[in-house]
């Protein structure tokens, strides 16, 4: 693992294009030291690589993936970073995913479609990704305390999963890029972590199936300090019994009183 407290500079020499991460040894140190630098640095990426399930034949596309703009030299521009492939990466996901929803769900229509791309492509997701894949370890940043590279290794995770995205494609060609992105987003894909629709809308759409007027939400109670303040509020239909929800703002626990008369009332 990486020695959060280094300072990780980019290195010149063709061998350490490819540095994910480490401490570029001082000028001064011995030969040895070097080869066991590098051999580490191979170790790591070779093992990234294994956990990507691609073999790179270029593996610069790999190690620009993996840099951070401050790892790069004062003189360089940001195309060296990771951020050139963090735009092409965003973009081959979306159009992976959005391959996978049509065929995964032929009688969905565009709404459905729309909302499941969001939640796929979403940083959280990107993020959950790269934890997974734990590419935490790869990132190269600059000179920074230990405390403040571990805060913005979290930071940029989405963004280095989607510059591997766009690594892989420049790589290997779409193919490659969407079988990586299958194996990754498939069953985030068929287990969708947030609910598709807003509870309130499913209940006013299965109220005017029903013949029913409008739901009417009412505040019953407000407890707590101002800043802090936990509501209840009721969800009333004719001829329904009232439901009730709990949340730390009126909207909360308004999808809260829906989602429990959606439970009891059996509504898909």
């Amino acid at each position: 693992m990486i020695d959060e407290s280094a300072d990780i500079k980019p290195v010149p020499s063709s061998d350490d294009v490819a540095v994910l991460s480490g401490t570029e040894p001082a000028a001064s140190a011995a030969a040895p030291r070097k080869k066991r630098t590098r051999t580490s640095t191979k170790a790591i990426m070779a093992a990234i690589e294994q956990r990507l399930g691609h073999k790179f034949a270029d593996i610069s596309l790999l190690a620009t993936a993996f840099t951070h703009v401050s790892a790069l030299k004062s003189s360089s521009g940001r195309a060296d970073s990771y951020q050139r492939l963090e735009f092409l990466g965003d973009h081959v996901l979306g159009l992976v995913v959005s391959d996978m929803l049509y065929r995964a769900f032929p009688k969905a229509d565009e709404g459905e479609l729309s909302k499941r791309l969001a939640d796929l492509v979403r940083k959280e997701t990107c993020i959950d990704v790269a934890k997974s894949l734990d590419l935490l370890e790869g990132i190269k940043l600059g000179a920074v305390g230990a405390g403040a590279g571990a805060r913005l290794r979290r930071s940029v995770l989405g963004d280095i999963c989607e510059a591997v995205i766009g690594a892989v494609y420049l790589d290997g060609g779409y193919a490659a890029a969407a079988a990586f992105v299958e194996r990754n987003w498939l069953e985030r894909m068929r287990k969708p972590v947030r609910p598709l629709r807003d509870p309130k809308t499913v209940l006013q759409e299965w109220a005017q199936g029903q013949g029913l007027p409008t739901p009417v939400y009412r505040e019953v109670e407000r407890t707590g300090p101002h800043h802090d303040p936990r509501f209840r509020v009721a969800v009333e239909l004719p001829g329904l019994e009232a439901s009730e929800g709990v949340g730390g703002s009126k909207r909360a626990a308004e999808k809260a009183a829906a989602s429990a008369m959606i439970a009891r009332e059996g509504v898909k």
